[in-house]
């Protein structure tokens, strides 16, 4: 997910710095606005998009590499009860907080547009309902409805209804509903208030080039520049008079058309898109190198099985050498999108794979015979059993073989792994896929 987040904020950073850089100036306000409108969208899916013409074959079955399970029942079962007692996702519930706090606010500025609406003078107009704002100088529209303080001279409403009518006829509030919605999905991202920001002033521009085409531009800036209007904090309406955008209108209405020519700025989003598109595609194969490597490492381990059992450990002690992932105290979740889910495992996809691992090591100490071993006379020391299994495309654990200092612990491993139940099988890219896990468990004998 943190994935997916930094793709979408790296995505909508480039598309806003090519509309800076090069199309902000320009007069093609509405090729400017769907530009606005579709790259904030576009980054959303964008990350979702894997072609496979790009993407190396995913392989049909990963290998994942469980910590060594040390049979030391107490300190396991401890670990497993911290985890189910503890699994609180915090960053979820910031996130959701924010999305609550963020929709409530919207809520609200609905709520005073509408209060606004119901306790004031409405005149219906033809195409528009002009709502008259006593005491007040402030000048907005939102949808059909024009607010209009009537402290406004009568001399610049005329202008100010015909700006804000473009407003309506275009329906520039459902742009900016948009990006309300996009802010309580995504409140936490910056770039969302930037995009509003830049949404907002280009209505300003094709609202002035629509109003000056009737109105001679000199007598309209000075109706612009001669009063100050109040401003109504709503981030959602379209506001006649905003300080920080009257010499940004001005610059914009005196500049000439912009040649036919320079819409081929636009052709810059072809290779922006293509490199965002190889980016999105190759990132999952990084992983799938590693998986793949570790897989050929195990077919290898395989070929060895009728070697000595000397022989066996080191490649097996080379194999967890030899990738990081497979340190004891973490499990490998670069592997698969989306883990097997063991029965009553919840929260996120980090969360759901170390409660696997810590259900599968719960269980296998739990009917484990612990005095096997001894049971054995099996020399002193510390001694080691790699199990491998399978879950599969259908949740099934299967394939289930091992390799041990004794037939005895060979079977009785087997026998316990097989008490595995059905588990929520693994998806790669939305597909069932089999998974292999190898398990090592160690014990020392007296």
């Amino acid at each position: 997910m943190l994935t997916y987040i930094i793709q979408v904020l790296l995505f909508q950073i480039l598309f806003l710095g090519v509309y800076d850089f090069f199309l902000s100036k320009e007069t093609f306000h509405t090729h400017n606005r769907a530009y606005l409108l579709g790259t904030p969208l576009i980054s959303f899916v964008l990350p979702l998009i894997k072609i496979p013409t790009i993407q190396k074959a995913v392989p049909e079955e990963l290998m994942i590499y469980l910590p060594e399970l040390v049979m030391s029942p107490q300190k396991v079962i401890e670990q497993t009860t911290y985890y189910n007692e503890s699994s609180i996702n915090y960053m979820l519930l910031l996130f959701w907080i924010g999305v609550v706090l963020f929709s409530l606010l919207l809520i609200v500025k609905l709520i005073k547009i509408l209060r606004l609406i119901y306790k004031n003078q409405t005149v219906k107009k033809h195409s528009y309902k002009l709502v008259l704002l006593p005491k007040q100088q402030v000048a907005f529209s939102f949808f059909n409805y024009i607010f209009l303080g009537e402290k406004i001279a009568k001399s610049k409403q005329e202008d100010i209804i015909k700006h804000e009518l473009i407003h309506a006829k275009q329906k520039h509030s459902l742009d900016l509903l948009l990006f309300e919605l996009l802010r309580i999905s995504m409140w936490f991202n910056p770039m969302i208030y930037l995009y509003q920001k830049r949404i907002t002033l280009l209505h300003e521009y094709i609202s002035d080039a629509e109003v000056v085409k009737t109105t001679e531009k000199q007598s309209y800036f000075n109706k612009l520049l001669s009063q100050t209007f109040e401003v109504e904090n709503i981030s959602f309406v379209n506001q006649f008079y905003k300080h920080s955008f009257i010499k940004k209108r001005i610059l914009m209405m005196t500049k000439n058309k912009s040649k036919q020519i320079k819409k081929a700025k636009y052709l810059l989003l072809l290779p922006l898109l293509a490199g965002m598109l190889l980016y999105t595609s190759c990132t999952t194969n990084a992983s799938l190198a590693k998986d793949q490597k570790i897989a050929v490492l195990e077919s290898k381990l395989q070929d060895l099985e009728a070697k000595s059992n000397l022989q066996k450990e080191k490649m097996s002690s080379l194999l967890l050498v030899n990738d990081s992932i497979l340190e004891t105290d973490d499990v490998p979740l670069t592997i698969v999108e989306e883990v097997p889910v063991y029965p009553g495992c919840t929260g996120t996809r980090t969360q759901k794979a170390k409660c696997l691992d810590k259900m599968i090591q719960k269980m296998v100490i739990k009917n484990f015979n612990i005095g096997l071993p001894k049971e054995l006379n099996l020399p002193k020391g510390k001694k080691k059993i790699w199990v491998i299994f399978k879950i599969d495309k259908k949740g099934e654990v299967v394939g289930v073989h091992a390799r041990a200092p004794h037939p005895k612990l060979k079977e009785e491993a087997i026998r316990v792994v097989k008490l595995l139940p059905n588990m929520i099988p693994a998806k790669q890219r939305g597909k069932e896929v089999g998974v292999k896990y190898t398990l090592p468990i160690s014990f020392n004998v007296e």
